[in-house]
């Protein structure tokens, strides 16, 4: 299959004029516009060809939740991989909740054979484990009976389950231990600062010992101030990726295009944060054991905690741009930086020769025409 004439996406965050080559659901080779042919061919002329989507942070969508796992079915994960590729979301880690070690055991042992699986929509890349090392005082729409300090033994075992899976690993960094657990989790994954009280030298110190990441930056975190930074000041300083959830609920228009100037292009990386009502019409869900209600794209608990998001990141990435993003910075939020974040550049995240043919084809509205998931369109 060859695409011609689009505008791609490169590795360095631009767009150029060529043409595209898939073979075997890769990209085989890129070339001046207008310079390849074959039998099948796309012509993308005025659009954009971008690489898919890449949802790091994603906990449901379309009625359901990642951590349904715990009954051992996973028509749960085949249904939100046909709603998000349909999107045009290519590549996902599942999400996790603050939950027993058994329940969240349970939920590793039974998606580990997913991982990577191809066919059905959007790829399961790993898992994202966010809970149970946090701070009570910050837990959000987790629940408490299952946060504790981190546990080094604990983590061990569920990434022996997982098959060594775990891309993503959340940490209050002022826990008891935090700094020695994070030192040694850092080394298997990506470590990131959540839900949490830390104080801007704690920060500093857990990014001394290993962290590169933050979760869903001003949320369930200390204030930025011009005397007490906090976490976000930390981030600033010493983080390779933080988080930002662009549903325009969670954050302030005005805090996404000033975070996005503090951080500079490459650093920022939007995330969905979704839970099983994305894609779904108002009412009552579930998140972690816990009611959710759904009115018109905002997720709460019953006391008005907004709990996760309801909206996809391909939604959360046009509404970056309507906030004043650049086009090419939200985009490589969306798709380079996640995948940098997560140790998976390498396959995926760029229109680049030799990587997945992750593809889609937008026009002016950033809606996707064509969806290809290596190299089969959906």
């Amino acid at each position: 299959m060859i695409i011609q004439n689009g505008s791609i996406f490169t590795a360095l965050g631009r767009f150029l004029q060529a043409d595209v080559r898939v073979e075997n659901g890769r990209i085989a080779e890129i070339a001046p516009a207008g310079s390849l042919a074959g039998e099948e061919t796309i012509d993308a002329s005025g659009r954009y060809v971008t690489p898919g989507f890449v949802d790091i942070h994603i906990h449901g969508a379309a009625g359901e939740d990642f951590c349904d796992s715990v009954d051992g079915s996973t028509a749960h994960v085949a249904a939100m991989q046909k709603y998000l590729g349909s999107q045009g979301v290519t590549s996902f880690l599942g999400t996790t909740m603050a939950f027993s070690e058994e329940i969240l055991n349970n939920i590793f042992a039974t998606v580990k054979p997913l991982i990577g699986k191809e066919g059905g929509g959007a790829v399961l890349r790993g898992i994202n484990m966010e809970g149970p090392f946090f701070n009570k005082s910050k837990k959000g729409a987790q629940a408490e009976q299952y946060i504790i300090d981190p546990d080094w033994a604990m983590f061990e075992r569920l990434f022996e389950t997982s098959g060594h899976n775990i891309r993503l690993l959340d940490v209050a960094p002022e826990l008891p231990g935090a700094p020695e657990f994070i030192e040694k989790a850092s080394k298997l994954c990506t470590v990131s600062i959540a839900h949490t009280t830390a104080t801007y030298e704690q920060a500093k110190t857990a990014f001394a010992h290993g962290a590169s990441h933050t979760t869903h930056l001003f949320n369930a975190m200390p204030a930025f101030t011009h005397r007490a930074p906090g976490v976000v000041g930390a981030a600033a300083d010493d983080a390779a990726h933080v988080e930002m959830i662009c549903d325009g609920i969670h954050l302030h228009p005005a805090v996404i295009r000033a975070a996005f100037a503090m951080f500079g292009p490459g650093r920022v990386c939007l995330i969905s944060d979704s839970m099983r009502a994305c894609g779904m019409p108002n009412g009552v869900y579930s998140l972690g054991g816990q009611t959710v209600y759904m009115t018109d794209g905002r997720a709460t608990l019953e006391d008005g905690t907004i709990a996760g998001s309801a909206t996809c990141l391909a939604e959360c990435f046009r509404r970056a741009v309507r906030f004043g993003v650049p086009l090419e910075t939200a985009l490589r939020a969306a798709t380079i930086d996640p995948a940098q974040a997560v140790g998976l550049f390498d396959e995926l995240g760029s229109v680049t020769a030799g990587k997945r043919a992750d593809l889609l084809i937008m026009g002016e509205a950033l809606v996707p025409e064509a969806i290809f998931i290596g190299g089969v369109r959906q």
